[in-house]
């Protein structure tokens, strides 16, 4: 989170002179710097623009920046709207209209025109807010006493997403393989989804991997189970097949940060020269913030390496999941998410087991990975599907709770869940909207 920034400009016009002028900017530069001691991102104030060309310089400057994510503009006084158009028209980031004031009240004794001249941003916000409707420009618009905690908050969900928007336009996903043969939803276009989110999506040979694999050291092996043994329990005396998933998250890992990639893919299907699926390897990556997809998904895979992003700071907990089986018990409806291996450790409720067993499918070696049951909590599910010609993301809130079975015979990481309003209607929504079984889902 702390790469990123936000800028504030504020609105005026020399129609009131220096002193005014003055004041405003004073007000604004405090403003910021208080906001950003409780903000995920600091804020920093950047200009009182008062004409067309300090408007458009700005926002020139915030689109090639990098570590701006977003802008916030309010306007303190009357700043006329046209002097917008040619600087939002350009403005490619985030952006956030902020209606507030400096002041919480209205001093009764000591207002006057001079006053009402300084702090009339009732005024000048409703000029601002119209130049955006008639441009029809994307924004968020927070109104609120900029030191009330739920405005606060607010704006602090806004800079995630914004940042978000961020982490996507840099998106790079790596491939090991392609897709699982015969899925339809795992399909999409990638040189729409890169023109549309600015994700790279490629394929390496699983045979690379491989090679990378044969590469790993006995000292990088032995460096990656002391850190296994730091934050997990080894629940198995099979270690060398903890050792093998070691192997192949080093080598995972040294072919995503080579090529920048943020996410990853993979598919049972497609294994060729590896004597396991990775398993404890793709939770372990995940843990440190890497997205991760099922079955060749590699949209699911980018969204949840978004959310982890967004929820940095924060509680932070996201995890790639699927829908496996339901309890239809009158009263108490829950859906069964997990998946053969990859489920996130930032979701466990306690601290996660490192256990071996038999996967069933994919004619490998049975791998090693984390079992652990998911914490209680509210929480979305989230999944973006190709719809043909247009992309369609899918929310859904959740409501986790502790796992109502022990369920001793499977040995997987495990979340259970209501979906809100009900279990069925959530279900019904879900398969309307065309939802797979893989989502992303984040704790809130």
């Amino acid at each position: 989170m702390k790469q990123y920034q936000f800028w504030l400009v504020v609105g005026s016009q020399f129609l009131y002179g220096p002193e005014v002028l003055d004041t405003v900017a004073r007000r604004a530069r405090e403003m910021a710097e208080k906001l950003s001691a409780v903000l995920p991102c600091p804020l920093v104030y950047k200009v009182t623009a008062k004409t067309n060309q300090e408007i458009a310089q700005v926002c020139k400057e915030a689109n090639y920046d990098d570590s701006c994510a977003g802008v916030i503009t309010w306007c303190h006084t009357f700043s006329p709207s046209k002097m917008w158009i040619n600087g939002l028209q350009d403005l490619q980031k985030p952006w956030c209209h902020f209606a507030t004031q400096y002041n919480r009240e209205i001093p009764d004794e000591e207002i006057d025109m001079d006053f009402m001249n300084l702090n009339q941003a009732a005024h000048g916000d409703r000029e601002h807010g119209f130049i955006g409707a008639r441009l029809r420009k994307p924004r968020k618009v927070i109104a609120g006493f900029w030191q009330d905690e739920e405005v606060q908050e607010r704006i602090g969900s806004w800079m995630k997403a914004a940042v978000g928007v961020a982490v996507s336009k840099s998106m790079k996903v790596m491939r090991f393989g392609d897709n699982m043969r015969e899925v339809a939803v795992t399909e999409g276009d990638k040189v729409e989804v890169q023109a549309k989110l600015g994700w790279q999506v490629n394929t390496w040979a699983v045979g690379d991997l491989v090679k990378v694999m044969n590469d790993v050291t006995e000292a990088e092996v032995n460096a990656q189970m002391a850190r296994y043994a730091e934050q997990y329990d080894m629940a198995t005396d099979r270690v060398d097949q903890v050792l093998y998933q070691a192997r192949e998250e080093i080598a995972m890992k040294k072919m995503m940060d080579a090529e920048g990639c943020r996410a990853f893919s993979n598919t049972f299907q497609d294994l060729w020269g590896m004597r396991q699926l990775p398993g404890l390897a793709s939770q372990d990556l995940m843990a440190q913030g890497y997205g991760y997809g099922g079955e060749g998904d590699w949209k699911v895979s980018a969204m949840t390496a978004i959310l982890k992003a967004m929820g940095e700071g924060g509680n932070g907990a996201s995890a790639f999941m699927e829908d496996y089986t339901y309890h239809l018990e009158k009263g108490r409806e829950y859906s069964l998410g997990a998946h053969m291996l990859e489920v996130c450790p930032s979701v466990a409720a306690d601290r996660p087991r490192i256990e071996v067993h038999p996967l069933g499918i994919g004619d490998r070696e049975d791998p090693a990975r984390l079992v652990f049951e998911g914490k209680p909590g509210d929480a979305i599910v989230v999944s973006l599907i190709d719809m043909g010609g247009r992309l369609r993301l899918i929310c859904q809130d959740i409501h986790c709770v502790k796992p109502i079975l022990p369920m001793p015979n499977l040995p997987v990481a495990r979340v259970m869940w209501r979906a809100e309003p009900s279990l069925t209607t959530g279900v019904e929504c879900w398969i309307t909207a065309g939802g797979p079984t893989t989502r992303c889902s984040a704790t809130t």
